[in-house]
């Protein structure tokens, strides 16, 4: 995973603004390796389509992963009869390699990307880029998945796609739902912060794409595809299967580590209601409190079970220390990545200091009531002590939270700095719109013109 890159900030999302004459709005790259079979009716039939119901200009980029047939002048061939289409050359494999650099060099507001055999039907083309166009969304894919697609394949193919699905909603968290199908888009400006992110250059690539998005808040919009197999695809499953899966575990670890700078990508468009100020209400007050209460019954669970293990053969009060001073620090670092949002291991030491303050208090509070219990009683049940450990770290519970969220993991927004600077930023804003002449409107894109006739001048990139 890279992450000598910084990421910069991501633009505001907003309408496109309307294209530079001969300017393509929409750029959709097909990758191919060894296609001089499939290429010609693949261009021919997507160019007739856009040409016929696209209303915005359009370009076709044949992206060759160094092929060794006849592709590279079929594609020569296509770029010369159609001013639309134009053909790139790489000398090595991976469509990843490819997406990434057709990507990152073109001027289309608009990038997308699909597989030869035009497996997905192109009617849902249109309904794919034009979340992206009006600025509703970031990304969006063809899913595969969806209640209302209408898929043909084999049930091996469809086995596939279903577990690896599971695999990563299980292991990355994944809310997308079809991570695998070959229709993608991407709005450029979007592209051009992440792509310095993703590592992967083969078949892995969207995913890590699609899981980077999602884990920085972005928004991706999902096309149920009607979706027809092509039983002469030259994909090796197995092979496939095998680097998905090293891409998953090595995504998983950067981002169980905190190694990414997705801090500096999370929601970045302020334009999200949950980032307004609200008076009386907390900010992330009750995702904070749904991730720490699972937290906590989780820690109270590897709790018990630690407490139950070293009650074998120690006391109950160093059992008690034993297991809460294990459970304190799994549950300081849980709830400072899930609960606190605090990625990166800047800090992690002192926060663990400080959550072992806390952990003392939990200490007192349990202890005691093990006193009490043991004051009560001289040989109490191990069902008793338990029950009573419970009670007592229930106690505790509402005072950790406290602490964890106005002295462990404060929220940095509610600063006195940060609310000076908020307090002081519409004076401000007034002050600078005061000295800057009104600015005009950005009008939405315009409508594709008609196509010239063949004896007037084109202007195509």
């Amino acid at each position: 995973m890279r992450t000598d890159s910084s990421p910069g900030t991501l633009p505001a999302r907003e309408h496109l603004p309307a294209a530079g004459a001969g300017t393509p709005v929409l750029d959709v790259v097909i990758p191919v390796y060894n296609e001089e079979k499939d290429l010609k009716p693949c261009v021919r039939r997507l160019h007739e389509h856009l040409t016929r119901t696209f209303p915005y200009a359009f370009r076709i980029t044949i992206a060759d992963n160094a092929s060794t047939d006849g592709t590279p002048h079929v594609a020569g061939r296509l770029a010369e009869r159609f001013p639309q289409v134009r053909s790139v050359r790489l000398e090595q494999k991976g469509r990843g390699r490819a997406l990434r650099t057709v990507w990152s060099a073109s001027d289309a507001p608009v990038l997308a990307y699909m597989d030869v055999d035009l497996s997905t039907d192109l009617n849902a083309l249109l309904p794919l880029v034009a979340p992206l166009i009006s600025g509703h969304s970031d990304l969006a894919i063809g899913s595969r998945l969806s209640r209302s697609s209408r898929v043909v394949r084999g049930a091996k193919r469809e086995f596939i796609s279903r577990s690896y699905n599971l695999i990563l909603r299980g292991s990355l968290q994944a809310r997308f739902s079809d991570a695998q199908c070959g229709f993608k888009a991407i709005r450029r400006d979007v592209a051009q912060v992440l792509l310095p992110l993703v590592e992967d250059s083969g078949w892995f690539f969207d995913t890590e794409l699609l899981v980077l998005s999602e884990r920085a808040g972005l928004r991706i919009h999902e096309v149920p595809v009607d979706w027809v197999d092509d039983p002469d695809s030259t994909v090796r499953i197995v092979r496939t299967a095998t680097d998905d899966l090293k891409g998953v575990w090595r995504v998983g670890r950067a981002l169980a580590t905190g190694s990414l700078p997705l801090d500096r990508l999370a929601r970045p468009f302020g334009d999200d209601p949950r980032d307004r100020d609200i008076e009386d209400v907390p900010r992330g007050l009750a995702r904070q409190l749904v991730g720490f209460c699972v937290v906590g019954v989780l820690s109270t669970l590897f709790y018990l079970l630690l407490y139950s293990g070293f009650r074998t053969f120690t006391g109950s009060q160093t059992a008690n220390g034993l297991a809460l001073l294990v459970s304190a620090v799994a549950n300081t670092a849980a709830n400072r990545r899930l609960t606190f949002g605090v990625r990166g291991c800047g800090g992690a030491v002192r926060h663990q200091a400080q959550g072992l303050v806390v952990l003392g208090i939990g200490l007192a509070l349990t202890s005691g009531s093990l006193a009490a219990l043991n004051a009560a009683t001289s040989d109490p049940a191990h069902s008793t002590e338990l029950a009573v450990l419970v009670a007592a770290n229930l106690a505790a519970t509402v005072l950790r939270f406290l602490l964890f969220r106005a002295w462990v993991f404060p929220d940095r927004d509610r600063s006195p700095e940060t609310a000076s600077a908020r307090q002081d930023a519409p004076a401000a804003s007034a002050r600078q719109d005061a000295t800057l002449p009104l600015q005009p409107v950005r009008a939405p894109l315009p409508a594709r013109p008609s196509r010239p006739s063949d004896h007037e001048p084109r202007d195509f990139r």
